[in-house]
């Protein structure tokens, strides 16, 4: 609904529609028998009214102070971005939806003319759906910095007049469009906005988008490696939680895994590694190959894993999230003081609950019961994730017994 109105009107004005028109189906007393059509015929009034109130105020100026107006303004007699008001669908079919609206609106916020960040941050709000606090959470940012940032992306792309379609060579966006659905996957494998712990239609949507870009991407190896390292994840996503608790990999019940998931992704896998073009995503599939495949937790080969976050962190830059991860890994494969040394390395995670629920469960291990438990306090401070605080004060409740 959002692409169809962005074609339309320009991406400003339907994001505004698209919101005024959710805000206004909060007084439903019943719901519509198609409720698309319906947000989707509020959305399209929304914006037409906004521009024809648009078009009377630039009329006005026009009158009253020419020389303000610039000559593309006087020229324009138009709604949208062609100038015209060309006829759109009048409804949106849930039964027919296919899905490429979502893709050409992803590519569109994945455009070269933004920066990463803002490339990432935009999408996630605009295609993932995600609010503007979930979107600061994933990027340890402030939640006015990122707000602020997604206005300026929004008026670039206006001003900037970037079109609303798939570039015919799309190996231009696609690590910004792999990054994003990645974040996409995350939010939903974990979301921070969700009371039940996870999203699961979050999930799905970015394991659809991963492989539409497979199909538009054909033999691209870190497409193959995300839709892998996805799916490894939604192979166990029904252990993942016992009622509103979290549980632990080494506590979920392998043997409802879904096997059949597992050894088509080896296969996946197994195919982008043979293309021998390594990446991110690709490594970060080789981990989660290590543990999907382990019989059991004490099976799992900690050195292999601790081995590929090493390669993961000079892939990824040094990236203190990476590095987190890996002092977990070596703190299986070696023990809790070697990884709590890695831990004393890593900077930028002041702010970050995992960290602290690390160290608190490295430091428990090592014998240090009292600065774990401030640590576990630590965590409990900064989680926003129902499901993790609910564990986080089982833990805390734990000690204290």
């Amino acid at each position: 609904m959002l692409a169809l109105l962005t074609h339309r009107f320009g991406l400003d004005v339907a994001d505004d529609a698209v919101q005024d028109a959710l805000v206004e189906a909060l007084n439903w007393a019943v719901v519509p028998d198609n409720p698309a059509a319906w947000l989707y015929t509020v959305a399209r009034n929304r914006a037409v009214d906004r521009v024809r109130r648009d078009a009377a105020a630039a009329r006005r100026l026009a009158r009253s102070a020419p020389d303000l107006l610039s000559v593309a303004e006087h020229n324009s007699d138009g709604y949208g971005p062609g100038g015209n008001d060309e006829e759109v669908p009048e409804l949106i079919d849930d039964a027919h939806y296919s899905g490429d609206e979502h893709l050409r609106l992803l590519l569109l916020c994945c455009h070269p003319a933004l920066n990463r960040d803002t490339q990432v941050a935009l999408t996630l709000r605009l295609v993932g759906g995600l609010t503007t606090a979930e979107i600061a959470a994933a990027f340890l940012l402030p939640e006015q910095t990122l707000a602020q940032r997604i206005v300026r992306a929004k008026r670039k792309i206006r001003d900037a007049g970037i079109p609303l379609s798939i570039p015919e060579d799309l190996t231009l966006r696609v690590d910004a469009l792999l990054t994003v659905v990645y974040l996409i996957f995350n939010e939903g494998y974990l979301s921070r906005g969700s009371a039940t712990g996870a999203r699961i239609d979050l999930v799905e949507e970015a394991i659809r988008l991963t492989i539409t870009a497979r199909e538009l991407l054909p033999g691209n190896a870190e497409v193959e490696g995300l839709l892998a390292l996805e799916l490894y994840a939604r192979a166990r996503h029904g252990t993942r939680f016992r009622g509103d608790e979290l549980v632990l990999l080494e506590h979920q019940d392998r043997t409802r895994w879904d096997g059949e998931l597992i050894e088509q992704t080896n296969g996946l896998l197994h195919s982008a590694l043979a293309r021998r073009q390594p990446g991110p995503f690709q490594t970060q599939a080789v981990i989660a190959r290590h543990h999907a495949t382990a019989r059991t937790a004490a099976d799992t080969d900690w050195p292999a894993i601790a081995s590929a976050y090493a390669v993961l962190l000079a892939m990824t830059g040094g990236s203190p999230v990476v590095a987190l991860n890996r002092a977990v890994a070596v703190s299986m494969a070696d023990g809790p003081d070697a990884g709590l040394r890695l831990l004393a390395e890593i900077t930028g995670l002041e702010n970050y609950h995992l960290y602290w629920a690390t160290r608190a469960e490295l430091l428990l291990r090592a014998g240090d019961a009292d600065a774990a438990a401030k640590a576990f306090a630590r965590a409990r401070e900064l989680a926003t994730n129902a499901a993790e605080q609910q564990h986080l004060d089982r833990r805390i409740a734990q000690l204290r017994e």
